[in-house]
This record gives C-alpha cells, structure tokens and sequence, in this order.
C-alpha cells in the first residue's frame, strides 16, 4: 500500500461515512449503498473513490467481496484525524433537488470542518433549514441540522422526511396507520400521511443545531 497522503474534501466525505455506517451497522458498505447514500450513477463512480482513498492508504480494499472495504489500525497521520473526528468534516446540505438522494453531490454546499462524533448517535451530514415550522423546538430558519442517517425514528422525535420529492424537518407521530409529521410552530398545520397515499420515509434525526443564519 502506498504512503497516506492528504485526502480531498469528497474523499474525506466519504471515508467518514464509511466508519459511520461501520460502526452504526456493524459491517462495511457494499459499493451499491455508497451510490444510494452520494448519488452515484454506477458502481463503478463509488469504485472510482474507493480505489483512491485505498491507493491513499485511508481503506483496505478485498477483492471479489461485496463488503470488501477494511478499515486499516489507528496510526497513520490520515487516517487517525477521520477517526477521533479532530479533522473529520460533515458536508453541509442545501437545497435539495427534487427525487435526489439527500448526499448527491449536486446538494452539497460546502463541507463544514466539524467531527461528527461531537453528536449521538453521529451526524453524518449537516442540512440548512428553510422557513420556520420549527421555531418552538430551536430550530430557527438558517440553522444547520445535525442529521444521523437512518430509516426509522419513533414518536416524538425531530426527523428528516422525504415526501414524494420534498424534503421536510418535523416531529414523527404515528396514529394508528397514519403518520404525522408535526410542525413546532402552530402557525402551520400538521401533515398527513396515510399508509395507502404520498410515499413518505425518513431519511434521518436531528441530533443537534448549529445557529449559523443565511447569508
């Protein structure tokens, strides 16, 4: 393996992901779920990255496995920063455009040079907040959310949802087969979602804020 040498901003993206979903989900990604989480078109752009962070020496990469990605010891100058979170950064979400996964390059503002282990569970990303639906719950228009990525949330907690192509910041509750995602300001009115209607998942929970305002 070669000498570790300094990662860009996207490979270093990626390579926190991977320890996140490691250690979330207790398994390497397989490189299908890398293209989901960032929006590849193929395997073979989410190939195209691992081949570097590994000729990098950020990954160990084990041919013909489908999680064949290896993170190496702690002890390498590149590697250990993205570990303990001293170097990590969290890419910052703007707007997203309709049907795109959340990550998608294209949604990608910037990448903010902040460990997402300073938050439980881990962020994985932060999100910029538009209008204020939340405002009785902290969460002020302009504010970045610290969002974990998962598919499942329970009563009460502060979500993100993706409905059909939007996506939205509220409370999960469900009533009987019903979901409610539930604004905090009571200037908005709930909204609903029924089992058989618009497709509604959760793409994530708020696990902090970040008062930063627009610019």
């Amino acid at each position: 393996m070669s000498k570790p040498s300094t990662l860009t901003a996207r490979q270093r993206q990626i390579l926190d992901w991977i320890i996140a979903f490691q250690r979330d989900q207790g398994a390497p990604p397989t490189r299908l779920e890398i293209c989901r989480a960032f929006g590849f078109r193929s395997p073979n752009a989410a190939e195209s990255h691992l081949r570097a962070l590994a000729d990098k020496g950020a990954i160990d990469l084990t041919g013909g496995r489908a999680r064949g990605i290896r993170l190496p010891a702690r002890g390498s100058s590149e590697r250990s920063p993205a570990r303990s979170g001293r170097r990590s950064s969290l890419p910052l979400i703007g707007q997203v455009a309709a049907g795109s996964p959340i990550l998608a390059e294209q949604n990608v503002e910037d990448e903010i040079e902040l460990g997402g282990q300073s938050f439980k569970p881990t962020a994985h990303y932060l999100l910029r907040v538009r209008g204020d639906s939340m405002i009785d719950a902290g969460i002020l228009n302009g504010d970045l959310l610290a969002v974990h990525r998962t598919q499942t949330a329970s009563d009460g907690q502060i979500v993100v949802a993706r409905l059909g192509e939007e996506v939205t910041v509220k409370r999960l509750h469900h009533a009987g087969d019903r979901i409610l995602l539930l604004p905090a300001n009571p200037a908005y009115a709930p909204i609903e979602v029924n089992a058989d209607g618009e497709p509604c998942s959760i793409e994530g929970l708020g696990v902090g804020v970040l008062r930063r305002g627009l610019s």
